[in-house]
């Protein structure tokens, strides 16, 4: 097609959203674009931004998965612009297994490192790292560690308004690339949004050290995106909410990988570690582009919100929100029975007793579920659990006996 038939085409959907927009609107623009002359392309992206709701999408701008891919570090800071100092967000474990290595790697290339140790993912902490970050005034802020670290370090840089980069040494959930933090003492029980990394530094050689279990965990919360889109096409055709085609078949395109490759995924297995990893960072992209959780957060996040509310008893996220989609998934009529079956293959828990919490807590939990985000509209509000409906979905899913 030539470019003055392109234009025509592209036009003529103009004049299609100028009828739209009220009746003066297009005079002016007209007038101004014969007056000034105007670039024809200015034009049109001027008229159609007028027509459409913007719809803001943040990225990453370099992802590297692999076996030692760390010392990569101090090159991507510099290609993004990073050269004069940073502050690195650690753990006091996590700060023994790469937060030092990170330190002495942009130290070696000039720059002023700095680093504040966490302990957990609370709002005091955060609050902690924004007057650092205040005091310093660091060009970038780095999250070395697993999610606590990671989500202290990606909301407080958020606030601060200062660029952030991801560094995990575990694949335990997809926050290790998406724009939202899970925070203590929000007066939320679930996670808040943030912004997304601008760089994804993911060291197998580092992250196949750590317990197998997170990597299970990781598994959990892929498969859960067989819910969550599910929840998120629902609110949308009940609810006349955005829903957003890409990014939800972004998130099921993980969890069917994670399906697919199950029996991979196995302690010391690199290349399952590896796959875990990409689908965890894919997921994160959806939620970019999306604007917000829901390709990959529904009904089981919130079941597994409501849990740490029940029994805040250390049960990893990815774990919880795991058990969560098998009951979900029941209630929505498709292959509880499939997803079950990849948790287990994967090591990852599937009944109470393998998470460790009582039995009661599982149905507290499910019942209260839909109370945690009102405004989030999922499964559990057409269902509407009670006692003894939520008591009935865990046991035929075999979640209690």
């Amino acid at each position: 097609m030539t470019r003055e038939k392109s234009e025509v085409y592209i036009i003529s959907d103009v004049f299609k959203n100028i009828s739209k927009l009220p009746p003066l609107l297009p005079i002016l623009y007209f007038l101004l674009v014969r007056t000034l002359k105007l670039n024809m392309e200015l034009f049109i992206i001027s008229v159609i931004a007028l027509t459409m709701q913007l719809h803001r999408m943040q990225l990453p701008r370099e992802v590297v998965v692999g076996n030692e891919t760390l010392p990569l570090l101090s090159e991507i800071c510099k290609k993004l612009g990073f050269c004069e100092s940073a502050l690195v967000v650690t753990g006091p474990d996590t700060q023994s297994i790469a937060g030092r290595r990170v330190i002495d790697l942009l130290s070696d290339k000039g720059m002023d490192v700095d680093v504040f140790v966490v302990k957990s993912s609370t709002l005091w902490e955060v609050r902690a790292v924004e007057e650092k970050i205040k005091d310093l005034k660091p060009q970038v802020v780095l999250g070395v560690g697993g999610g606590t670290k990671i989500d202290v370090a990606k909301l407080s840089s958020t606030r601060q308004g200062i660029a952030f980069i991801s560094v995990p040494t575990t694949a335990s959930h997809d926050g290790i690339a998406s724009p939202v933090a899970a925070i203590k003492g929000l007066k939320k029980p679930y996670s808040v949004m943030a912004q997304s990394p601008m760089a994804i530094v993911a060291d197998t050689d580092i992250i196949i050290r750590s317990d197998y279990r997170f990597t299970a965990s990781g598994c959990g919360d892929l498969v859960s995106k067989f819910t969550s889109v599910r929840d998120w096409e629902l609110a949308y055709k009940v609810k006349n909410e955005y829903y957003g085609e890409y990014a939800a078949s972004l998130a099921l395109m993980s969890a069917r990988l994670v399906t697919k490759n199950a029996d991979v995924i196995k302690p010391g297995a690199e290349e399952g570690l590896r796959l875990v990893l990409e689908a965890l960072i894919s997921c994160g992209v959806a939620m970019s582009i999306a604007g917000s959780s829901k390709p990959c957060s529904g009904s089981e996040h919130l079941f597994s919100h409501s849990l740490d509310l029940v029994e805040p008893n250390g049960c990893l996220h990815g774990e919880q929100c795991g058990v969560g989609t098998i009951m979900m998934a029941y209630l929505y009529d498709i292959d509880w029975k499939g997803i079950k079956d990849t948790l287990q293959r994967a090591g990852a828990p599937t009944t109470a007793e393998e998470l460790g919490v009582e039995p009661e807590s599982i149905v507290k939990a499910l019942v209260q579920a839909c109370t945690i985000r009102p405004e989030r509209y999922t499964i559990l509000n057409t269902k509407k659990l009670d006692y003894a409906s939520a008591k009935k979905l865990a046991k035929v899913t075999s979640v209690i006996s």
